[in-house]
């Protein structure tokens, strides 16, 4: 029996985590994606790594003994297994454009039915097309509308969706089926090219060109954290100490030019004493 925690991901700034041309080559940079919504992700391993990697930095703590020893050449089974299991992390809300909003977090079933099941909330799952109370939505011939860059969308109606916002603030809100969450997030998606120039002149050096995508500013991301033992998760100091719980964090290979500084919380569902 694993003790389990959360973590939630808030962005501060586009997010990458995905390929990377390593220097100024290739063409487009794409993000990890989920195989069934086609929504960004974050893999666990990619996770581990930062957990691993800020440890480093922090005295009388052992990274080997929370996230495992590192092969080591000519040394068989040097490795260890992790004590901290990390799963992915999945959008909850994705922050889209629309006109006279301006920005709207969209969800959908699948998204929201992961969220329910790591946070163990109670609340119900949200209709489709169910939009939060707080959503000013235009209202033509008694229909309430959201238009988003592509058309209008009917909403269904309107909600209380605070439950389903980890900081417990509603949000301009809808719900969207899950084939449709792919194609808004797509449209969503922060983009930019990047071109490497010549030391002596303006211009293209050798064809350098690329373009990069990220998720945007304000995206709210969930994972699942697992330990095997209570005392290990008490103790876990992922911060530096085991009483701090939350903390800024970069993620992503593409921080020295802005990207993957955000906010992360955990949440240890510790038993009841």
């Amino acid at each position: 029996m694993y003790q389990k925690a959360y973590g939630i991901i808030e962005t501060l700034s586009p997010l990458h985590v995905g390929a990377t041309a390593g220097e100024e080559s290739g063409n487009l940079n794409l993000i990890f994606r989920d195989p069934f919504t086609q929504t960004g992700i974050i893999p666990g391993s990619s996770l581990r790594g930062r957990f691993r990697a800020e440890m480093r930095f922090q005295d009388s703590q052992d990274e080997q003994y929370w996230y495992g020893h590192e092969a080591e050449p000519g040394v068989p089974d040097s490795t260890t297994e992790s004590r901290v299991k990390f799963e992915y992390a999945s959008i909850v809300w994705l922050p889209v454009f629309c006109p006279g909003q301006p920005v709207v977090w969209v969800s959908c079933p699948r998204l929201l039915q992961r969220y329910k099941r790591i946070t163990g909330i109670s609340a119900e799952l949200p209709d489709l097309y169910t939009a939060s109370d707080s959503l000013n939505a235009l209202q033509i011939d008694g229909q309430y509308k959201l238009f988003f860059n592509f058309g209008f969308l009917k909403l269904a109606g309107k909600e209380n969706l605070q439950a389903w916002f980890p900081d417990g603030q509603e949000r301009s809100a809808v719900i969207v089926a899950d084939d449709e969450i792919g194609m808004i997030h797509d449209m969503a998606l922060y983009r930019q090219s990047r071109v490497k120039l010549c030391d002596e002149e303006k211009k293209v050096e050798g064809g350098q060109f690329f373009n990069t995508e990220a998720l945007p500013e304000s995206t709210i991301m969930v994972f699942p954290v697992a330990l095997r033992r209570e005392e290990e998760l008490r103790d876990w100091p992922p911060f530096g100490d085991n009483t701090i719980n939350e903390d800024e964090m970069y993620f992503g290979g593409l921080e020295s030019i802005g990207f993957g500084h955000c906010w992360v919380r955990l949440h240890r569902q510790l038993p009841q004493t």
